[in-house]
């Protein structure tokens, strides 16, 4: 039986926007058979494009030109192509892999306990001061983990200035096109209250002070403005910059404001109090974490997701086949939109049409400054240095042991590429959902064209699955592992150095490949790593915040 599963094909100006996928269309769920079998699946992968686009030629010519001509830009028409599998021999071996009881594999059992335990609490910390030297401002850039990770630097610096902390500002991204703000993506009741003792927090500004806004700011120079905060900056930076600022006026507005704060050599109360913010005092609004619980039920008790489905509502699902057995997932995050494909530099099989697309977009976007630009793709992946493809992580999904009976979830961006790009992944893991194969698109409707928030769901069900792995590294890559790395549950982290040159080896075996992958990630499977000097702690939160038993 066809099961359907949803996608979008990114234009152009679309390919870098964060979404989950868009359109429908279907695929074979079939699995196993004969070698020849399998090749006639890998093989039909890249001939039904061709085929329907020739079907519209022949039965509708004078629309077909009519539309080429007048309709289609040259920049639409230059990145399209029939693409390939460029590693079809895996592909083949791959497709007639075995399915694996989920319940017997190691893969699936949770990490032992490694013997390190969530620290906040801290004995020393000083507690809220009466009076405060005045109100600070943030306004942040990015997506979502990127803003995360600011709110969290803010509630520090506050700290630091003993300040009252405004609700940080969210800046609309000109690419993403989101406008929600802090309130519509996180509990802002919560956030205060669990902050309450350490740092004051108000939801804006008091009369008085009511004409520092972004518009202010942005008409020309003023004395409360911070805009030349360093990177990392320091805390002693902090206390000889912007303190005078607040005690001099009663405010201080910085921005920008992305990672604006040293990880390094601060008191240990700062540390814990950026993972009490990050782990803690940030939970997102009441809708979010519904439809996330919804879509994770429905992953776990697949018969009760057609009921649930229906329903013209988002409704309570616990309820739902409570006597079936809960089955487990992958939560794979594959960020391969266009920025990430443009900036990389690396050839991903679309032929000249779509190198010639991505060099024009990276010098638009970036006027040709790309660092990896100067090497030949060969030498990138062989540094792998390039993003895994939705046929690379597939494969390396199964090379690991996932079987084609593994529920997959896709939190993804728009896939630069669309369904030609995905197909493959689709036909390894037949089982693939998303959030609009999940849910309803009433159920959807709060979320709908809202880059944040559709981020904020797929990072809630991530939070919330058996095993997390992302295609690339990346703010969602980062904040996912340290927070499960803070809860100790499962996350594969690919071995970029080990498979680019795995991918580079077109005489490779599945078996050499299989057995290369499996060695090579054996301490990857969310084994605690303690954060170095320079290391993000929200993405490595030991020791600064875990302690050892």
């Amino acid at each position: 039986m066809a099961k359907e599963f949803k996608s979008e094909t990114s234009s152009p100006t679309e390919g870098h926007e964060r979404s989950d996928l868009g359109g429908s269309f279907r695929f074979s769920t079939t699995t196993g058979g004969s070698q020849s079998g399998g090749d006639e699946v890998a093989k039909g992968l890249f001939s039904r494009r061709r085929k329907q686009c020739l079907g519209y030629l022949c039965c509708f010519p004078n629309l077909f030109f009519f539309f080429f001509f007048n309709h289609a830009s040259p920049s639409t028409f230059s990145e399209w192509n029939v693409l390939k599998p460029r590693h079809l021999p895996l592909l083949r071996s791959a497709l007639q892999r075995e399915s694996f009881n989920g319940e017997e594999s190691d893969l699936w059992a949770p990490l032992a306990d490694q013997g390190w335990r969530p620290c906040l609490a801290s004995v020393n910390a000083p507690p809220v001061s009466q009076k405060s030297e005045g109100y600070l401002q943030v306004f942040l850039d990015g997506g979502l983990n990127q803003q995360r990770m600011g709110i969290c630097d803010a509630v520090a610096v506050a700290k630091i200035l003993n300040a009252t902390l405004v609700i940080p500002h969210l800046e609309v991204n000109p690419v993403w096109q989101d406008s929600s703000s802090f309130m519509d993506i996180f509990d802002v009741e919560h956030f205060i209250n669990v902050l309450k003792d350490d740092i004051p927090i108000v939801k804006e500004l008091p009369e008085e002070l009511s004409w520092s806004t972004r518009e202010y700011y942005a008409t020309a120079i003023r004395a409360t403005r911070v805009k030349r905060a360093p990177v990392h900056a320091s805390a002693n930076w902090y206390l000889e910059n912007v303190l005078p600022v607040l005690q001099s006026y009663g405010i201080a507005a910085i921005s920008p404001f992305s990672h604006r704060l040293t990880f390094d050599n601060l008191p240990s109360e700062i540390q814990q109090l950026r993972c009490k913010v990050n782990f803690k005092a940030l939970v997102f609004v009441p809708h979010i974490r519904a439809l996330g619980d919804a879509l994770v039920h429905r992953l776990r008790y697949p018969k009760a997701q057609s009921q649930a489905i229906s329903t013209d509502h988002l409704r309570e699902t616990s309820h739902l086949n409570d006597e079936q057995k809960p089955q487990k997932f992958v939560v794979l995050h594959l960020r391969f939109d266009k920025d990430m494909a443009a900036h990389s530099a690396c050839d991903f099989g679309g032929g000249k049409a779509e190198k010639l697309a991505l060099a024009k977009y990276r010098q638009t976007i970036w006027q040709g400054r790309v660092l990896n630009s100067r090497f030949t793709d060969k030498e990138l992946r062989s540094q792998g240095r390039c993003p895994l493809t939705p046929e690379e992580i597939g494969l390396l999904l199964g090379a690991l042991g996932f079987g084609n009976n593994t529920r997959l979830y896709l939190a993804s961006h728009k896939v630069y590429g669309g369904e030609a790009r995905i197909s493959t992944l689709q036909e390894l893991f037949p089982l693939m959902e998303d959030k609009k194969s999940l849910a309803s698109s009433e159920e959807r409707v709060s979320i709908k064209g809202k880059a944040s928030l559709l981020a904020a769901v797929d990072y809630y069900v991530g939070m919330h699955s058996d095993i997390f792995i992302s295609a690339s590294p990346g703010n969602m890559h980062n904040a996912l592992v340290g927070h499960r790395t803070f809860e100790n549950t499962k996350t594969i982290r690919p071995n970029m150095g080990l498979l680019g040159p795995l991918f580079l080896d077109k005489n490779i075996s599945w078996p050499e490949f299989r057995q290369a992958v499996v060695e090579g990630h054996q301490n990857r499977h969310g084994q605690l790593r303690l954060r170095k000097p320079k290391q993000s702690i929200y993405t490595y939160p030991a020791p600064d915040c875990m302690c050892h038993a």
